[in-house]
């Protein structure tokens, strides 16, 4: 579980159950850096105009995204199942000067979850193959977002120009993952629901295409 640019996207190593801590820290422990570090574009367009608070990042990976939010002033609780991500996420933000306002907490989602609510709940890119909850954990991930809050959520719409389909995972489109919410009626606002293509290179290194899709919603005060 992570995030495009730290994503842990489904189709890397084909036929693998994307499932346990031990399959990602050995993941994590193949290079020095597995994602670039920097945020991902969705998330830093839909929080730029946001008021900094408290926000959670789901799936955060070496901690891109989390430390993004930080340097922007917001108190940051990041979450990924491989503690060696988390490692390297708490040196990256020591190394940008946020360390005070960042936290890490080991979490399988589908056995755990943070504790309290946030302003802002970043769901970036929770895709894998296996039994995942996802619905389930989404849904747990609306019941963390304080009144006034935003929670995003950003996918994969499909798979990448150069991967051959899977059937058996599903990217499931904005509207489904509004309906897969259940949020109560007359208690949140949808603020995004959209598809974008993005250029991202593929394993070679010759520039493929992806189609990615985000929903951003609010909890009324």
């Amino acid at each position: 579980m992570a995030h495009a640019h730290n994503q842990h996207s489904p189709g890397t190593e084909t036929g693998t159950d994307f499932v346990g801590e031990e399959f990602w820290d050995s993941r994590y422990r193949e290079s020095e850096r597995i994602w670039s570090g920097d945020a991902n574009a969705v998330l830093a367009r839909e929080a730029a105009p946001l008021a900094p608070g408290r926000a959670l990042d789901l799936g955060c990976g070496e901690g891109g995204d989390a430390v993004w939010l930080a340097r922007q002033g917001w108190y940051v609780t990041g979450t990924d199942i491989s503690g060696v991500a988390l490692e390297r996420a708490a040196v990256h933000a020591a190394e940008a000067g946020v360390a005070d306002r960042t936290a890490w907490e080991r979490h399988d989602l589908a056995e755990s979850f943070p504790s309290g609510e946030y302003d802002l709940v970043s769901a970036c890119f929770l895709h894998t193959f296996g039994e995942f909850p996802r619905e389930r954990i989404l849904r747990r991930a609306a019941a963390a977002v304080a009144p006034g809050g935003i929670l995003l959520v950003v996918g994969h719409a499909g798979w990448a120009s150069w991967q051959e389909d899977r059937p058996e995972v599903d990217f499931p489109t904005p509207d489904e993952v509004l309906a897969q919410l259940e949020l109560e009626a007359g208690a949140w606002e949808v603020l995004l629901a959209e598809e974008h293509v993005r250029v991202q290179n593929q394993p070679d290194g010759r520039p493929g295409t992806r189609t990615d899709n985000a929903l951003k919603v609010r909890r009324l005060p």
